[in-house]
């Protein structure tokens, strides 16, 4: 069977450029959302598993612990995952990459440069979580600030004086940290 002309070369467009971002958008789509619950999943599994015994470790500060890192695991996933469809996205549409992956690393360099007290505070951040240095609902010795931890972030850990002053510290800059509600251990 002969197809019209018109056809024939809007079928050929159609299976070229729209069909293969259609399957990148969807592969994305996919692999972002498998990615995500396979994440979900295995923090769920440390969160519930005694994998520290003692006193000093409570289930409810470990499932903290592991709902942060999934929260973070689960963005750096979706961040590669649509950064390296939208790269596929534009080289179908025929952008020559090369140049912008260039100047990708070199602006990367450049805000690697400028962000290394942001760098330095989801680091100490990570290793504050990791090591368990205090959660949620803790009583801490700060700075010079004396409170009950409200929230744990990555970046800031927010605390709540005896004057029900709020305040934000930065996790880069808490060099030492007193716990008062951390039990004390049996020697």
């Amino acid at each position: 069977m002969k197809l019209p002309k018109n056809f024939d070369s809007a079928l050929d467009w159609f299976t070229g450029a729209p069909l293969n971002i259609t399957v990148v958008i969807i592969l994305a789509i996919t692999i972002s959302r498998f990615g995500q619950r396979s994440i979900t999943r295995l923090m769920n599994k440390v969160a519930s598993a005694d994998l520290i015994p003692g006193p000093k470790r409570s289930g409810v500060r470990q499932k903290e612990r592991a709902k942060t890192t999934s929260t973070v695991l689960r963005s750096t996933l979706n961040g590669v995952i649509w950064l390296i469809a939208i790269f596929m996205i534009l080289a179908e549409f025929g952008l020559n990459l090369g140049p912008l992956i260039a100047s990708a690393g070199v602006i990367g360099v450049a805000l690697g440069l400028g962000a290394q007290t942001l760098v330095r505070d989801i680091l100490s951040g990570i290793f504050m979580l990791v090591e368990d240095q205090y959660g949620v609902g803790d009583k801490v010795d700060v700075l010079e600030i004396q409170g009950v931890v409200e929230t744990v972030g990555l970046r800031i850990t927010t605390v709540r004086d005896a004057k029900g002053t709020i305040w934000y510290l930065r996790n880069g800059e808490i060099l030492k940290v007193g716990n008062k509600s951390q039990p004390k251990s049996k020697k």
